[in-house]
């Protein structure tokens, strides 16, 4: 296999998502067989993914928040964290942001994140949480 194109461009989580659900990788994988194969890797960056924001957004929503960013002069990379993250929170934005005070002041912060709400799906609810919540608060 020979690289054609190395770094030919960034790809969000969604976009990872669609082609893995398209290649079929939510497959159960046979671990007594190696499991470390591509297949058992496609398979555990799928069940990954299932439970991240991309599960639930579209490429619609994916460029809706991508233009809707573009005003707020984030880098590529940046924007790139913003749709895979979907921060709700300040410091969400703050941890994927350099030098977020100087470059978004005042309320610039919390526009960026009701134009992310707006854009872009929820994070699909996990199974679980609740009974891991809970078995953490029990001790």
């Amino acid at each position: 296999m020979k690289v054609l194109q190395p770094c030919a461009g960034l790809l969000t989580n969604h976009e990872v998502f669609q082609l893995l659900t398209d290649r079929g990788a939510m497959g159960a994988v046979d671990v007594s067989q190696g499991g470390m194969g591509p297949a058992a890797i496609e398979c555990q960056v799928y069940r990954y993914l299932c439970a991240a924001p991309a599960a639930t957004q579209t490429r619609a929503a994916v460029a809706a928040c991508t233009e809707r960013a573009a005003s707020f002069g984030l880098t590529r990379a940046e924007t790139l964290q913003l749709v895979n993250l979907r921060p709700s929170q300040p410091v969400e934005a703050h941890l994927i942001i350099s030098d977020c005070e100087m470059r978004l002041p005042g309320d610039r912060v919390e526009q960026l994140l009701q134009a992310v709400e707006e854009t872009l799906p929820a994070a699909p609810e996990v199974e679980g949480t609740e009974e891991e919540a809970a078995a953490v608060e029990g001790g």
